[in-house]
Protein backbone atom coordinates (compact mmCIF):
# COMPACT_ATOMS: atom_id res chain seq x y z
CA UNK A 1 0.00 0.00 0.00
CA UNK A 2 1.65 3.48 -1.04
CA UNK A 3 0.79 6.55 1.25
CA UNK A 4 0.52 9.76 0.33
CA UNK A 5 2.98 12.23 1.46
CA UNK A 6 0.48 15.70 1.88
CA UNK A 7 2.60 18.90 0.81
CA UNK A 8 1.35 20.97 3.96
CA UNK A 9 1.93 18.32 6.77
CA UNK A 10 5.55 17.58 6.31
CA UNK A 11 4.26 14.15 7.45
CA UNK A 12 4.66 11.28 5.21
CA UNK A 13 1.49 9.20 5.16
CA UNK A 14 0.09 11.90 8.03
CA UNK A 15 -2.90 12.13 5.46
CA UNK A 16 -4.24 15.14 7.10
CA UNK A 17 -3.18 18.75 6.35
CA UNK A 18 -2.22 20.54 8.98
CA UNK A 19 -3.88 24.01 10.01
CA UNK A 20 -2.52 26.90 8.66
CA UNK A 21 -3.85 29.21 11.79
CA UNK A 22 -5.08 29.13 15.17
CA UNK A 23 -8.68 28.77 15.45
CA UNK A 24 -8.80 30.03 19.18
CA UNK A 25 -11.13 31.69 20.95
CA UNK A 26 -9.09 35.11 20.87
CA UNK A 27 -10.92 38.34 20.69
CA UNK A 28 -10.01 39.61 17.00
CA UNK A 29 -11.17 36.32 15.86
CA UNK A 30 -14.48 37.60 17.04
CA UNK A 31 -14.41 41.03 16.15
CA UNK A 32 -13.53 39.97 12.60
CA UNK A 33 -16.70 37.43 12.34
CA UNK A 34 -18.38 40.34 13.87
CA UNK A 35 -17.23 42.75 10.95
CA UNK A 36 -18.09 40.18 8.73
CA UNK A 37 -21.33 40.00 9.71
CA UNK A 38 -21.74 44.00 10.03
CA UNK A 39 -20.59 44.26 5.96
CA UNK A 40 -23.50 41.70 5.11
CA UNK A 41 -26.48 43.04 7.21
CA UNK A 42 -25.38 47.12 6.50
CA UNK A 43 -25.14 46.00 3.12
CA UNK A 44 -29.09 45.28 3.14
CA UNK A 45 -30.23 47.72 5.12
CA UNK A 46 -27.70 50.10 2.57
CA UNK A 47 -29.78 48.90 -0.42
CA UNK A 48 -33.27 49.77 1.22
CA UNK A 49 -32.14 53.23 2.31
CA UNK A 50 -30.86 53.81 -0.78
CA UNK A 51 -33.46 52.81 -3.30
CA UNK A 52 -35.88 54.40 -0.95
CA UNK A 53 -33.72 57.89 -1.17
CA UNK A 54 -33.78 57.19 -4.56
CA UNK A 55 -37.58 56.87 -5.61
CA UNK A 56 -38.94 59.47 -3.02
CA UNK A 57 -36.16 62.41 -4.36
CA UNK A 58 -36.55 61.11 -8.16
CA UNK A 59 -39.88 59.33 -8.77
CA UNK A 60 -42.48 60.88 -6.54
CA UNK A 61 -43.62 64.83 -7.26
CA UNK A 62 -41.70 66.66 -10.07
CA UNK A 63 -38.80 64.04 -9.78
CA UNK A 64 -34.81 65.47 -10.24
CA UNK A 65 -36.16 68.74 -11.70
CA UNK A 66 -37.75 69.82 -7.85
CA UNK A 67 -34.18 68.91 -6.33
CA UNK A 68 -32.67 71.66 -4.89
CA UNK A 69 -32.13 73.81 -1.68
CA UNK A 70 -35.91 74.34 -0.82
CA UNK A 71 -36.69 70.68 -1.74
CA UNK A 72 -33.29 69.68 1.13
CA UNK A 73 -34.80 72.24 3.52
CA UNK A 74 -38.08 70.81 3.24
CA UNK A 75 -37.32 67.45 3.61
CA UNK A 76 -34.93 67.89 6.66
CA UNK A 77 -37.57 69.50 8.69
CA UNK A 78 -39.14 66.17 8.91
CA UNK A 79 -37.08 63.92 11.61
CA UNK A 80 -37.94 60.98 9.99
CA UNK A 81 -35.95 62.26 6.89
CA UNK A 82 -33.42 63.77 9.12
CA UNK A 83 -33.03 60.12 10.49
CA UNK A 84 -33.43 58.15 7.33
CA UNK A 85 -30.45 60.27 6.06
CA UNK A 86 -28.31 60.29 9.29
CA UNK A 87 -29.04 56.23 8.95
CA UNK A 88 -27.78 56.54 5.29
CA UNK A 89 -24.16 58.35 6.11
CA UNK A 90 -23.56 56.34 9.24
CA UNK A 91 -23.91 53.00 7.63
CA UNK A 92 -22.14 54.11 4.10
CA UNK A 93 -19.28 55.28 6.22
CA UNK A 94 -19.21 52.05 8.87
CA UNK A 95 -19.45 49.59 5.79
CA UNK A 96 -17.00 51.28 3.38
CA UNK A 97 -14.66 52.17 6.45
CA UNK A 98 -14.61 48.17 7.06
CA UNK A 99 -14.48 47.54 3.45
CA UNK A 100 -11.38 49.24 3.06
CA UNK A 101 -10.00 48.24 6.52
CA UNK A 102 -9.96 44.84 5.26
CA UNK A 103 -7.83 45.82 2.17
CA UNK A 104 -5.36 47.56 4.35
CA UNK A 105 -5.39 44.65 6.48
CA UNK A 106 -4.79 42.57 3.48
CA UNK A 107 -2.20 44.74 1.15
CA UNK A 108 -0.23 46.34 3.86
CA UNK A 109 2.79 43.97 4.86
CA UNK A 110 4.53 46.52 7.59
CA UNK A 111 2.71 46.83 10.71
CA UNK A 112 3.57 50.15 10.87
CA UNK A 113 2.21 50.94 7.72
CA UNK A 114 -0.87 49.01 8.24
CA UNK A 115 -1.18 51.46 11.57
CA UNK A 116 -0.81 54.43 10.05
CA UNK A 117 -3.17 53.34 7.14
CA UNK A 118 -5.91 52.48 9.49
CA UNK A 119 -5.33 55.88 11.97
CA UNK A 120 -5.62 58.11 8.95
CA UNK A 121 -8.78 56.03 7.59
CA UNK A 122 -10.45 56.17 11.48
CA UNK A 123 -9.33 59.50 11.24
CA UNK A 124 -11.41 60.92 8.18
CA UNK A 125 -14.34 58.50 8.88
CA UNK A 126 -14.67 60.20 12.37
CA UNK A 127 -14.32 63.46 10.91
CA UNK A 128 -17.11 62.94 7.89
CA UNK A 129 -19.44 60.98 10.44
CA UNK A 130 -19.61 64.04 13.15
CA UNK A 131 -19.69 67.19 10.50
CA UNK A 132 -22.67 65.22 8.63
CA UNK A 133 -24.12 64.67 11.48
CA UNK A 134 -24.42 68.19 12.57
CA UNK A 135 -25.36 69.04 8.95
CA UNK A 136 -28.26 67.03 9.42
CA UNK A 137 -29.36 68.40 12.49
CA UNK A 138 -28.36 71.94 12.37
CA UNK A 139 -29.64 72.53 9.12
CA UNK A 140 -31.35 76.10 9.18
CA UNK A 141 -32.86 76.85 5.24
CA UNK A 142 -33.30 80.31 6.32
CA UNK A 143 -30.20 81.69 8.16
CA UNK A 144 -30.55 85.32 10.07
CA UNK A 145 -27.23 87.06 10.42
CA UNK A 146 -26.89 90.59 12.60
CA UNK A 147 -30.61 90.63 12.43
CA UNK A 148 -31.67 89.94 8.76
CA UNK A 149 -33.02 87.57 7.05
CA UNK A 150 -30.77 86.39 4.28
CA UNK A 151 -32.86 86.12 0.48
CA UNK A 152 -33.78 82.92 -0.51
CA UNK A 153 -37.35 81.74 -1.91
CA UNK A 154 -37.69 78.76 0.24
CA UNK A 155 -37.88 81.38 3.46
CA UNK A 156 -41.33 82.77 3.99
CA UNK A 157 -41.50 86.47 4.71
CA UNK A 158 -40.14 87.76 8.43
Amino acid sequence: MTTIESPRSGKIGAGKIAPKYNRTGSSRGNFEMIAWLFMRLSGIVLVVLIFGHLFVNLLVGEGIQAIDFGFVAGKWADPFWQFWDLAMLWLAMLHGTNGVRTIINDYAEKDSTRFWLKMVLYAATLVIIILGTLVIFTFNPCPVVDGVQLPGGFCPAP
